[in-house]
């Protein structure tokens, strides 16, 4: 029903910038919360940042909400993940998810996904 495709990672040095996307297809998104999420090497995947329905409000990961904005493009069916200050712990598989409703936080919560993008950031 809902296709998510994540796009923008890469390789990165400490410090740098990058600006994921997370387009969507079958339907709009607007009413449903979107959110990311990231996996690192030998870790569980962990929220980062969700937008709420119709973008009325945002929350993130404590370690993440000086460096990392959270944005979406309606006319584009698009949400966006704007990653500032890159550490090399922040390196992982960044995913994009939607849900209808629920825990905010909870990967179980949400009922599409994409792919992911991987994200390396070098010292």
């Amino acid at each position: 029903q809902v296709q998510l495709v994540e796009s923008g990672g890469g390789l990165v040095q400490a410090g740098g910038s990058l600006r994921l996307a997370c387009a969507a297809s079958g339907r709009t998104f607007s009413g449903y919360v979107m959110g990311w999420f990231r996996q690192g090497p030998g870790k569980e995947r962990e929220f980062v940042a969700a937008i709420s329905r119709y973008g009325r409000s945002t929350l993130y990961e404590d370690s993440v909400k000086s460096r990392f904005t959270i944005s979406s493009d309606n006319a584009k069916n698009t949400v966006y993940l704007q990653l500032n200050s890159l550490k090399p712990e922040d390196t992982a598989v960044f995913y994009c998810a939607a849900e209808e409703g629920g825990k905010v936080r909870v990967t179980s919560e949400y009922h599409y996904w994409g792919q992911g993008t991987q994200v390396t950031v070098s010292s």
